[in-house]
């Protein structure tokens, strides 16, 4: 099972240098776990830099994948991480359903790059 991170999700959809190293890490879509967190983030995303089509397309697409909801177990479960490890809450949320999954987290943000089970993918400098 994958986690893909919303940072990751958005620079394989722009098609970036980092984006064609996060499609090689992309699972098939019974291993791909999308955490409705995930959802909202790339929602917010697409409809404000692409049309409406193509972001309609894509959160279509996450609803094919492995819907994750954020329950109470993955809440109290990130609180903890997001302490522990100085995260934002939602990169917490993200990591704590990677956790409750068993997945491992294909990401672009630096924030996750020490925490075991993260594929970590450095964006370009600009």
């Amino acid at each position: 099972m994958r986690v893909v991170d919303t940072s990751a999700w958005i620079e394989w959809l722009i098609g970036s240098a980092a984006g064609a190293r996060v499609a090689e890490q992309l699972p098939p879509r019974r291993t791909w776990v999308v955490p409705t967190l995930v959802q909202v983030e790339l929602a917010k995303w697409l409809h404000r830099e692409l049309d409406e089509d193509r972001a309609d397309g894509v959160i279509a697409f996450t609803r094919t994948c492995v819907a994750a909801d954020l329950d109470s177990a993955i809440a109290l479960v990130a609180a903890d991480l997001s302490a522990r490890h100085k995260l934002a809450v939602a990169d917490a949320i993200v990591y704590a359903t990677a956790l409750a999954y068993d997945a491992d987290v294909v990401t672009c943000d630096r924030d996750f790059q020490r925490l075991p089970n993260v594929r970590f993918i450095a964006k370009a400098r600009a």
